[in-house]
């Protein structure tokens, strides 16, 4: 079990955790006030179901959160923590959201006459204290994280001796790697949002919708796994997929906004939502299209041997470092991020 061995590696560790601690206290606290506030035969309406929903993706966002930042530190994967830096910046924003779209689904429910009154009043403040501590956890986050890419970068740099061309190789991997995890929160965030919100949605969409979250899984386990294999065919088949991705985003984008007026209403009570997701998505697949093609253009080229083996034995410091073994030869000079 990996134990962080210094000040920044734990005050990294400790701001994610006590940020995650309150801020799913806070979520969990709307969550049980609106369940009570219910009224009977408030499921009629979608807005009933937009609530928990939001909550619901919010709270799974910093449990995966805290996944992938003690992932980081084990790895001592620099690029990975100044991703958590952003995923966090875009939490704040999806916070932020809530606030607009939580009150326009009490309107509705307060206007049917399905929700208590007092609701609204009751639940407002802590959802102003939301993105309040989301923001200054996110620039606590990033200080710590400018700490820690000195340490991490010079802790490699003692024990590592790499061709810089290499070393460049690597970090594109490491991005892509990471680029892979961020994508899984956001696509798996506009899918449940999709599933549970939007109405009138035809059965073959609804179903192939659902098959879709197996399926990414596995597609992006084996875009991590061909990468590393140096799999052409495997990695043209994969940056295709991404291409198919960014083509059913950008429709759901176009349908959410578009000339239909029965399909617009059905995204209505999720809109905001729905978009800041599809957005972020599509930027975070542009990103790693171009990122893949990078990767795939490095194939051959002596990467592969260090992928296999990326632990350095008998280093107590690096044990669970995924950084490149020593590679014998001179150092032409020194990456800026490792």
């Amino acid at each position: 079990m990996y134990r962080p061995n210094t000040t920044w590696t734990w005050a990294f560790l400790l701001t994610s955790l006590l940020q995650a601690i309150v801020a799913l206290a806070l979520e969990a606290y709307i969550f049980a006030r609106f369940q009570l506030s219910l009224k009977k035969n408030a499921n009629i309406l979608p807005q009933s179901r937009t609530i928990p929903t939001y909550l619901s993706v919010f709270m799974f966002g910093y449990i995966y959160q805290m996944v992938l930042v003690y992932d980081a530190l084990r790895l001592k994967n620099t690029i990975q923590v100044i991703g958590l830096c952003i995923y966090n910046l875009g939490i704040l924003v999806y916070a932020s959201i809530q606030i607009d779209q939580i009150n326009d689904a009490v309107m509705v429910l307060q206007e049917n006459g399905l929700i208590s009154i007092e609701f609204w009043g009751e639940i407002k403040p802590f959802l102003i204290v939301e993105p309040c501590l989301m923001a200054f956890g996110t620039i606590l986050m990033s200080f710590v994280a400018w700490k820690l890419y000195d340490e991490f970068a010079w802790t490699i740099y003692k024990h590592i001796s790499a061709d810089l061309r290499l070393k460049r190789r690597y970090l594109t991997y490491q991005i892509y790697i990471a680029m892979l995890k961020f994508d899984f929160f956001f696509f798996l965030g506009f899918t449940v949002q999709f599933l549970v919100v939007v109405g009138n949605t035809t059965d073959a969409e609804f179903y192939l919708t659902i098959a879709a979250v197996p399926i990414t899984i596995l597609l992006l386990v084996l875009a991590a796994y061909w990468t590393r294999k140096e799999n052409i065919i495997g990695m043209i088949a994969i940056i295709v997929i991404y291409f198919a991705a960014l083509a059913y985003f950008l429709f759901k984008l176009v349908r959410m906004y578009g000339s239909d007026k029965s399909r617009v209403n059905d995204y209505l009570p999720a809109r905001r939502s729905l978009t800041t997701f599809a957005v972020i998505t599509i930027a975070l697949l542009l990103v790693t299209i171009i990122v893949a093609c990078q990767c795939t253009h490095n194939f051959n080229k002596g990467l592969k041997p260090h992928l296999a083996r990326r632990k350095v034995p008998d280093l107590d410091e690096q044990k669970y470092t995924t950084e490149m073994p020593a590679i014998a030869g001179p150092v032409p000079n020194r990456m800026t991020i490792d």
